[in-house]
């Protein structure tokens, strides 16, 4: 009995060993400095945040919170963008649904497309208000260090 369970224990301790760091490696961290001279173009506003965000490519799941202040006036809408190079608008590819008041939290599941341009640095969040219908604040989401 007891050399059954040490096997197994040995076991056990060769797969985390070889799986651990695939399951890693499966989940990659992103980040954005959301800023006005970043909108397109640029707009005066002295709000700044930051976005984190990370992807889990076995689920497809993106999770995300983005924290701002200074903005002109309330938040209207929150949108990820893409795909777009910095300095370059596109259209919404992930909408924040719910409150767009600091911090938004949220999750999206994404397709295989949308995956790749988030992965190669296509995408960019902004923040809108009433008196920057087109975005206040915006940030290239690149990888995460």
């Amino acid at each position: 009995m007891h050399t059954l369970r040490t096997a197994l224990a040995l076991l056990t301790l060769v797969a985390a060993m070889f799986l651990g760091p695939a399951v890693l490696a499966e989940s990659v961290s992103f980040k954005a400095d959301l800023k006005a001279s970043n909108e397109v173009p640029s707009v005066e506003s002295k709000g700044s945040g930051t976005l984190t965000a990370t992807y889990d490519a076995t689920s497809k799941s993106l999770n995300y919170t983005a924290n701002y202040s200074g903005l002109t006036g309330d938040a209207t809408a929150a949108h990820f963008h893409g795909p777009a190079a910095a300095g370059q608008n596109a259209g919404v590819v992930v909408p924040v649904t719910g409150s767009a008041a600091s911090p938004i939290k949220g999750s999206a599941t994404l397709t295989d497309a949308q995956a790749a341009d988030l992965m190669a640095g296509r995408w960019y969040f902004n923040i809108h208000t009433a008196a920057n219908k087109g975005g206040e604040i915006r940030g290239q989401v690149e990888k995460g260090r």
